[in-house]
């Protein structure tokens, strides 16, 4: 038995298994896909402390390497099922069973996809679903927002201030975002909605050079274009945790300022629990209180 099982190699868990690390614990970290999260796939970051510029690959290289040199052991497996009650938590994947006296989750977000042809080509080279992560590097250009809802409209207010022209392309007939954002949209000269109208593909090269968009009539045509933002959600990956640990409405995970859950010895971290900002920073933040806390509850049981 481990001391402390991570589920999720993001910069919250990372973090998390560092500061746990360091503290002499043993440290298991599962994850389903890839170390580095959303950071991973993020073409440059400006915004995280120290670092002027900095791939997210690069980011999530050094973060992987130092808890790999710490003593981490990464099983890259998807979690599939947990027993978090008790003494001991079990974490079972399809093909092992991993047994610990605390668990931190800190398995991020599954973005919601357009699902049109180029959009995963393109991801990273064009296609970003974080304005403010990626608006910097298209200042003076012209590019899509997709979505109605809040997110989008305040997306495409944000690269208004960066870009020369700003489509939104929005599914329905209406925005769904709050009036006072479709007020400040309608104010903006370089902010043109397209209603009832999507991307049917994603084109380019080496990035992308240009949409098809379909009508409501189902008419395509093809527009020039440097970038596409995608803004339909986010939605945590939560359902195997839904009978044992207290979510909101949306299923995100709640918790306190501890990261503490409703479970004994069990802690939240990063971007799938509730909370105001989801960045690379607050991620770190909440990894570095949960791996603590854990640390904490460990040491009290000994």
């Amino acid at each position: 038995m481990t001391d402390l099982i991570i589920i999720g190699a993001g910069p919250a868990g990372l973090t998390a298994a560092i500061y746990a690390l360091r503290a002499g614990l043993s440290v298991v970290i599962i994850e389903g896909v890839i170390y580095g999260g959303q950071m991973s796939i993020t073409n440059e970051i400006e915004n995280y402390p120290g670092f002027r510029s900095i791939s997210g690959a690069q980011l999530s290289e050094a973060m992987y390497k130092q808890a790999g040199d710490m003593g981490a052991k990464f099983i890259f497996q998807k979690a599939e099922q947990v027993r978090l009650s008790g003494d001991v938590k079990t974490v079972k994947t399809h093909s092992n069973e991993f047994h610990a006296k605390a668990v931190i989750i800190a398995n991020g977000l599954k973005r919601r996809l357009l699902g049109c042809r180029g959009e995963e080509e393109f991801t990273g080279r064009g296609v970003s679903y974080c304005a403010v992560c990626d608006g910097a590097f298209f200042k003076g250009k012209k590019v899509i927002v997709v979505g109605g809802g809040n997110t989008a409209a305040e997306d495409a207010l944000y690269l208004s201030e960066l870009c020369n022209q700003v489509l939104l392309v929005v599914r329905r007939d209406r925005l769904r975002a709050e009036k006072y954002l479709a007020d400040l949209i309608d104010k903006k000269s370089n902010i043109t909605k397209l209603m009832q109208s999507r991307i049917r593909e994603i084109r380019g090269e080496n990035t992308v050079k240009s949409v098809i968009l379909e009508d409501k009539l189902e008419n395509c045509q093809e527009v020039d274009i440097d970038g596409v933002f995608i803004a339909i959600g986010y939605e945590p990956g939560n359902d195997i945790y839904k009978d044992q640990i207290k979510m909101d409405d949306y299923m995100y995970f709640i918790s306190d300022e501890s990261c503490q859950t409703n479970v004994s010895g069990v802690y939240v971290a990063g971007d799938c629990r509730t909370k105001p900002i989801r960045q690379i920073a607050t991620a770190v933040s909440d990894g570095a209180v949960a791996g603590s806390m854990a640390v904490r509850f460990i040491l009290s049981k000994t």
